[in-house]
Parts: C-alpha cells; sequence; structure tokens
C-alpha cells in the first residue's frame, strides 16, 4: 500500500519546537534584564493560596472547567475514532498486486468480502469501497464509480461537520461564560464605588475588579486550549477522508476494467 499525505513524517511540531527555543532563547533574558523587580521573591510572594484560589475558583471559572473537561472527551472519543479507522488501510480490501484489475462480475464478490471485514464496527473507507463496487457491478461504467465515491466522501465530511456542533458551542461558550463573569465584576465593582460610607470601599472595589479580570483569564486561556485541540481533531478527520479518497483512487478507481467503454467523438462522428 502507498504511503498517505497523513503518514509522512509531521513537521509542524518541529517547526513548533524550533519556534519555541528562538523566541524564547530571546525574550527570557531580556525579560529577566528589563524587569528585575517583578523577578524578585517579594513580586512571587504576592501570590499566596488564597490569591491563586481567587484566580482559578469561582463559579464563571468552575463552569468553564466544565465545558472545558466535556468538550475535551467528546474530542479525545473522536480522535480515538479516527486512529480506530485508520485501521481499514491495512485490511487488504482490494487487491493490491500490480496489473490486477476489477471486472463487473468481481464486484459483488468483492463487495461481500468488504462488508464481511468491517462487520463488527462499520468503517468510513469500507462504506466508500462498498458503495462503488456495488454501483459497478450495476452501471458496468467506471465514470459512475467516481462520482459515487466523491458524493460518499461529502456525506462523511458532512456528517463529521454536524456532529462536531456541540463541541462548537462549547468552545463558543466558555469565552462568553467567562465575559459574564467580568461584568458580574464589573457590576460589583461599580455599585461598591458609588458607596462613600465604607471605609474600605476602595478594597472591595479592587476586589470586585480581580473577579472581573480573573475570570476573562480563566476563560480566554481554556478558550485558547481547547480551540487547539478542536483544530487538531478537526483535521484528523479531513485527511482521513482525504486518504480514503486517494485510497479508493489508487486501488479501486485504476484497476476497474469497462468492458464497454463510451465511444470517442472521433468514432461517433
Amino acid at each position: 500500500m502507498s504511503i498517505t499525505p497523513s503518514q509522512r513524517p509531521n513537521r509542524e511540531w518541529l517547526w513548533l519546537v524550533l519556534a519555541l527555543l528562538v523566541v524564547g532563547g530571546i525574550t527570557i533574558p531580556l525579560w529577566q534584564w528589563a524587569a528585575p523587580a517583578e523577578n524578585s521573591p517579594e513580586y512571587w510572594a504576592r501570590w499566596t493560596p488564597s490569591r491563586i484560589a481567587k484566580l482559578l475558583l469561582g463559579p464563571e471559572q468552575i463552569s468553564c472547567y466544565l465545558c472545558f473537561v466535556w468538550a475535551s472527551f467528546m474530542l479525545l472519543n473522536r480522535y480515538r475514532e479516527v486512529v480506530r479507522q485508520r485501521q481499514a488501510f491495512s485490511m487488504e480490501m482490494l487487491p493490491t498486486d500490480e496489473g490486477a484489475r476489477i471486472l463487473p462480475e468481481d464486484a459483488r464478490p468483492m463487495c461481500r468480502k468488504v462488508e464481511a471485514t468491517a462487520r463488527q464496527r462499520p468503517f468510513i473507507l469500507a462504506k466508500m469501497i462498498s458503495m462503488a463496487l456495488t454501483k459497478f457491478a450495476v452501471s458496468r461504467k467506471a465514470i459512475d464509480v467516481g462520482e459515487v465515491v466523491r458524493n460518499q466522501a461529502d456525506i462523511e465530511q458532512n456528517r463529521l461537520v454536524t456532529s462536531m456542533s456541540t463541541i462548537s458551542y462549547l468552545v463558543w461558550a466558555i469565552p462568553a461564560i467567562g465575559f459574564l463573569g467580568t461584568v458580574r465584576g464589573l457590576a460589583g465593582g461599580m455599585s461598591k464605588a458609588g458607596n462613600q460610607k465604607d471605609a474600605d470601599f476602595i478594597q472591595q472595589v479592587t476586589d470586585q475588579l480581580g473577579i472581573a479580570f480573573d475570570c476573562t483569564f480563566v476563560a480566554l486561556a481554556l478558550s485558547v486550549v481547547l480551540m487547539g485541540l478542536l483544530h487538531w481533531v478537526q483535521k484528523a478527520e479531513e485527511l482521513l477522508i482525504i486518504d480514503s479518497q486517494q485510497y479508493c483512487q489508487e486501488h479501486l478507481l485504476l484497476r476497474l476494467y469497462d468492458p464497454e467503454p463510451e465511444p470517442s467523438y472521433a468514432s461517433r462522428s
């Protein structure tokens, strides 16, 4: 079996490591040289357990954690499904010998073999091959088989996109919840600022503003991570569809033998 594009070495992580080395090697020394006061022990001493708890814990933060973990579990399950789907490429559902040809009479027996191979759990690749062989057995025209493969690939792609709707909603909901916390903190700060009778109203306003910015920080940080995971899984699913089409192109469409090819323009004239 030929090497599909997704099986070739992925250099995106290599470029990420190189970018981290370059940026870190320049910015970290400059940061340490330009801001010595913030790197002092007194600066880090201000990050007490109470301050960290206020930053990470709260009704909005907990809601964001729930959405993040929920979406992460679904993305992990989808990625495991992609890994399982890729097992179909090694099942040899189609002849891989060089020079092998598929006749219309061979289509139905091969289709039954493919269905028996993927009987326990469905495979996208097996579905494409089965529908293509069934069409070839009926129409006996190779050009119709290619159209079936393309249509089935579009159907599978649309199904994957539609089933991602819940995860997409959670990705949008996390920053929205963070902004709700921001509004709550700002509203609380404004109400405290208007109360001039309290001697410690400045401290109370500061605490409310801290709630506002802490909620936004946690929500945006989780959103960035979850969007990266979403992009990673979507890319894996799209590559699965593309590689399935390429597999059908190499091992099915190019091996079909059309006993009655359409007459050329010269013969018709």
